[in-house]
């Protein structure tokens, strides 16, 4: 299996041409911004993945399997609670690309607005592309992939895309765990202007999710981290099947990431699941430590801070077995540093102070 090559430089899009080898910087600091919110500065390039700081009502969603099928009204984004955030991390310049996990509501609901606020481009599934569009986004502004992609983000920052299911069970919540793209932009509601983000509205898995393999060829020695921001143990080594196409299983989709990386472990898997996952995506990746994403539930208010502790003795048994190091979030906007020695916790006293968050952060297990 081959990766497209694509040379995504802050704005600059070709395809089909090779960077001739580079030296990238020599380390990326990473913030964890809540649910699988991510925040990457990687020397001069800022990128955002997910970004949903608003928060839909639980009490919005109901139907099928997980709840989540439809919403009672249409909901806008809340551009103030955006800006914030935006504003703590260090403005609108510090951010050139957002990436979509995938394109549920509780991942790309604020895409858009990031994208109005900075000019950031985006990368994610059609699904998020078109969710932007409808909200007025330029489409020209959106790279849809659909797994395989091998994209230059920068001198000697490199990034592989890997399809993957999503969470749940086609037997008991389908229309959340079955791969579902977008085919035309959804309708803003005419009073609001809000979309609806119910999973089997406006807000489909996007044809499931997108994990990315970053490589940086730092002057040390190169470094990888992997994200993903869901997937099922269910049927991990099931090809996904979307609109009759199949984009191959996650299992080995993840494996020929690594192999066309020149890869044998990662030094950070930024990742969702469980024990049940990670015994399925250790194995391939082998990290060296694992930073937990998207525990802490999908409702409490952003500017309420992280809601508990975190804590997951089955995950936690399973990785100190296999040595690799567990970073445990303390509070939103925790920060770590990854470079060619490891990763390391990051004083975010500023950023944390600007939003209102004490500042505790947790490193050991």
């Amino acid at each position: 299996m081959r990766h497209a090559t694509l040379i995504l430089l802050v704005g600059l899009s070709l395809t089909g041409m090779l960077l001739p080898q580079q030296v990238g910087p020599d380390h990326v600091d990473i913030t964890w911004m809540s649910i699988s919110n991510m925040f990457y500065e990687i020397g001069p390039l800022g990128i955002v993945t997910d970004g949903y700081i608003t928060r839909i009502p639980q009490s919005e969603f109901y139907g099928g399997g997980g709840g989540l099928a439809f919403t009672r009204n249409a909901h806008a984004p809340d551009v103030d609670g955006v800006r914030r955030v935006m504003n703590a991390i260090g403005g609108a310049a510090k951010i050139q690309i957002l990436l979509s996990g995938h394109s549920h509501f509780d991942h790309s609901f604020d895409t858009a607005t990031w994208s109005r606020l900075t000019s950031a481009r985006i990368i994610g599934p059609k699904s998020t592309c078109l969710q932007a569009e409808a909200e007025k986004i330029p489409a020209a502004r959106c790279t849809a992939v659909f797994g395989m992609e091998k994209i230059s983000l920068a001198p000697g920052v490199t990034m592989r895309v890997v399809r993957f299911n999503h969470s749940g069970d086609p037997a008991t919540n389908a229309e959340q765990h079955n791969p579902v793209e977008l085919e035309k932009a959804p309708v803003p509601d005419p009073s609001t202007g809000g979309l609806r983000g119910g999973v089997a509205e406006d807000f489909p898995n996007g044809g499931g999710v997108r994990g990315y393999l970053f490589v940086v060829e730092g002057p040390q020695g190169r470094f990888s981290w992997f994200f993903q921001n869901s997937a099922s143990d269910v049927d991990f080594r099931v090809p996904i099947v979307d609109n009759g196409k199949d984009y191959g299983a996650p299992d080995e989709n993840l494996k020929a990431a690594m192999k066309d990386a020149g890869l044998d472990s990662v030094d950070l898997w930024i990742g969702t699941g469980g024990a049940a996952i990670a015994r399925l995506v250790v194995p391939i990746i082998k990290p060296k430590a694992y930073l937990p994403v998207h525990w802490d539930g999908l409702y409490a208010a952003f500017g309420g801070g992280m809601p508990r502790a975190y804590s997951d003795r089955a995950l936690e048994q399973f990785l100190a077995e296999s040595g690799v190091n567990l970073l445990k979030p303390g509070q939103y906007m925790d920060k770590w540093r990854l470079n060619r020695n490891g990763v390391q916790p990051v004083a975010n006293t500023a950023v944390k102070s600007a939003l209102g968050f004490p500042d505790v952060q947790s490193f050991a297990r």
